[in-house]
């Protein structure tokens, strides 16, 4: 594969703002302990080290898509509840761990892959009937699902302790 320190063009700056938006999404959970990273501090599911959980295992089966189409992406059953929940026996530092390495596998790919590489999108209420994705609208998913969960993230974090990402 090609090194990412070596891209240019388009794929430098598709990988440069999904790291800028991964970058603002892990400083939400800079400092905190295990309890506060799965505090709920809204009247939602969600919590700090679930939406890390969340976005790791989002980024991780659009990457699957992008390699193999639908079938690869739906080989693991979804958690739908549970992703945006720390599980007991999780920690902060292992659903950072995790989000780091399914990110440095996304970026040698979107480093490696053909970016006009396409398939057909999984079958779902969500998606239009019949409509196929190349990897660089999955690449731009990723981003736009980065950057939502980040901001997600900052009203939560402010919520615990005042800290901002932005401010």
């Amino acid at each position: 594969m090609t090194s990412t320190e070596q891209l240019t063009g388009e794929r430098a700056d598709l990988l440069q703002t999904l790291r800028r938006h991964r970058g603002f999404l892990l400083h939400t959970v800079d400092g905190l302990t295990d309890e506060q990273a799965a505090t709920r501090t809204t009247v939602s599911e969600l919590c700090l080290g679930g939406l890390i959980k969340h976005v790791a295992g989002t980024e991780q089966r659009w990457m699957l898509f992008a390699v193999g189409g639908a079938e690869a992406m739906e080989r693991e059953p979804i958690d739908w509840v549970g992703q945006f929940r720390m599980a007991p026996g999780e920690t902060l530092a292992g659903l950072v761990e995790r989000f780091q390495s399914v990110a440095d596998e996304t970026d040698e790919l979107i480093a490696a892959l053909d970016l006009d590489s396409a398939h057909p999108l999984p079958e779902a209420p969500w998606f239009e009937p019949g409509a196929s994705w190349t990897v660089r609208r999955v690449v731009l998913h990723l981003i736009a699902e980065t950057s939502q969960h980040a901001g997600h993230a900052d009203i939560l974090r402010e919520a615990i302790d005042g800290a901002k990402t932005m401010g």
